[in-house]
């Protein structure tokens, strides 16, 4: 028997009034995860010299955020799912601004990277709980230009972050890096508060127990992979392979734990969808590839082409500009052909990009490598977009927190996994053991074949979404069919009425 809180009906969509006031509040929430990582690495050698510190302390700045939000998305989807995505959103939002307060005065670096840390912990909730509002927020056919606008949110964040935190320190000190986001997370928490549903779970889903062994197994494997990333260097020494192979086992337990939970964290049949199981491989995959162009970027505009720094910053803030003018257009185009089509379309553009940057010769200058990466990042932009669409499309309301976690994770790993695995890449073509003294050629040389393993990797994504985007149409057609002959009708309590002879259906989202 239900509890009273868990009786109420899903939430429907808003009105259309309330839609824009909603969506305002989720775009600043994608904002600030985006921004809240972006921002940080301009301070490094300013707070190194500040706190008098060597850089492997003040990493922690950046590494902690990073891990926290890692780490911690999934399980923050899962909670959102259980006692209230809106709820849960308000807390994340709280904790992000509160702990940016707290950011901007910390007195020493280690309460600074403690304050870090609090940040990514409310930065998981708004990236796991954002997307998953969509299906409330707005009406069916508009969830592509939805997602096309936060997409569009997340890459302004990216591309503002370098700038907006040089700038700040220049004109008032480290200080105002961190209080930047105070303004807008208070903004957000109004609009947030003010215009989306309040919460009402799905029937069956006040049952469901937190599963907190689960969530703490995948939380400490996740932190050793993303250590494992960013300290060991992908495994080129001691410390870089114990804490893969503690991840790998860490990752086999996980599964076993999963198998046998009465509640798990990943419902089985979430991961048995093979639409998802696409979608999530080619996220991490795509944002492999997209890493690479701010790894080896700097440094083939800097020393290949001999740019100088101003130059060089500007050009780099191209490709976060382009994908954030392409996400709203790319929303529309996903709702007219159709989220799996234009997934396909995307990939194809980001392999067109990213060859022409494997082959693009010096002596074409700037031009030769800003205009593939342009097309590669449009390309980017349209597939998040439609990915992002094609996988959220029909996840049942009390799954979608667990799932935008999932997602918002696979794009994170491949992140990171793209920092190491593509920079020991362009290293390993380049023929050196400091890139920064490397020669232009060398430099040329990793370039090209560090894009053309990016290039390869899109087409593996393109070859896993080009059958899978289809097969999932189908099965959701099919889905689709079957629920409007074999699910009887809502009764007003929010479940369903006796399932009629011969369905086996008992209760909507049994």
């Amino acid at each position: 028997m239900t509890s009273p809180r868990a009786a109420g009906p899903v939430p429907p969509a808003l009105r259309p009034t309330a839609v824009r006031p909603a969506l305002a509040g989720l775009s600043l929430s994608m904002l600030l995860s985006a921004l809240g990582t972006s921002i940080a690495p301009a301070a490094l050698p300013t707070l190194a010299d500040t706190f008098s510190a060597p850089f492997r302390s003040v990493q922690w700045v950046v590494l902690a955020h990073l891990l926290a939000v890692t780490a911690l998305v999934v399980g923050a989807g899962r909670l959102g799912d259980l006692f209230g995505r809106r709820r849960l959103l308000l807390a994340g939002l709280s904790l992000f601004t509160v702990a940016s307060v707290a950011c901007a005065a910390a007195p020493t670096l280690w309460l600074l990277i403690g304050a870090r840390a609090a940040q990514g912990v409310g930065a998981a909730f708004m990236m796991a709980l954002t997307m998953a509002f969509v299906g409330e927020a707005v009406p069916k056919e508009r969830t592509g230009r939805a997602m096309g606008l936060l997409g569009t949110m997340s890459a302004v964040g990216t591309a503002l972050g370098p700038s907006m935190g040089g700038t700040l320190i220049t004109a008032f000190g480290w200080r105002a890096v961190f209080a930047a986001p105070v303004p807008l997370g208070a903004a957000a928490l109004l609009l947030v508060g003010r215009h989306l549903p309040a919460d009402r779970q799905a029937d069956g889903a006040g049952r469901a127990r937190f599963d907190g062994a689960g969530t703490l197994l995948l939380s400490l494997t996740l932190a050793a992979y993303a250590l494992a990333m960013t300290l060991g260097h992908g495994g080129f020494g001691p410390l870089g392979a114990a804490l893969l192979t503690a991840a790998a086992l860490g990752a086999g337990l996980f599964v076993r734990v999963q198998a046998r939970a009465a509640s798990p964290l990943v419902p089985r049949a979430v991961l048995r969808t093979p639409g998802l199981r696409a979608g999530l491989a080619t996220s991490a995959l795509v944002s492999t590839v997209m890493m690479t162009t701010l790894v080896v970027g700097p440094f083939q505009l800097s020393r290949a082409l001999g740019l100088d720094a101003a130059l060089t910053g500007l050009l780099l803030s191209v490709g976060p500009l382009v994908a954030a003018v392409t996400g709203v257009p790319a929303g529309q185009l996903a709702d007219r052909l159709g989220a799996p089509r234009t997934t396909v379309l995307g990939l194809a553009a980001m392999a067109a990009g990213a060859l022409a940057l494997s082959m693009a010769p010096a002596s074409l200058g700037a031009v030769g490598y800003v205009a593939p990466l342009a097309v590669l990042t449009a390309g980017y932009a349209v597939f998040q977009t439609a990915n992002n669409a094609a996988v959220m499309a029909d996840v049942p309301p009390d799954r979608r927190g667990v799932v935008s976690g999932t997602l918002g994770l696979a794009r994170n790993l491949g992140l990171v996994t793209g920092a190491c695995v593509m920079g020991a890449v362009f290293a390993l073509a380049a023929a050196t053991s400091d890139i920064a003294t490397a020669s232009p050629a060398a430099v040329a040389t990793g370039t090209r074949t560090a894009f053309a393993v990016a290039a390869a990797l899109v087409l593996l994504a393109l070859a896993v979404a080009a059958p899978g985007g289809t097969r999932s149409g189908a099965a959701r057609r099919t889905a689709r069919a079957r629920r409007t002959v074999l699910t009887p009708p809502l009764d007003p309590a929010g479940g369903c009425t006796a399932a009629r002879p011969g369905t086996g259906e008992k209760r909507l989202g049994s």
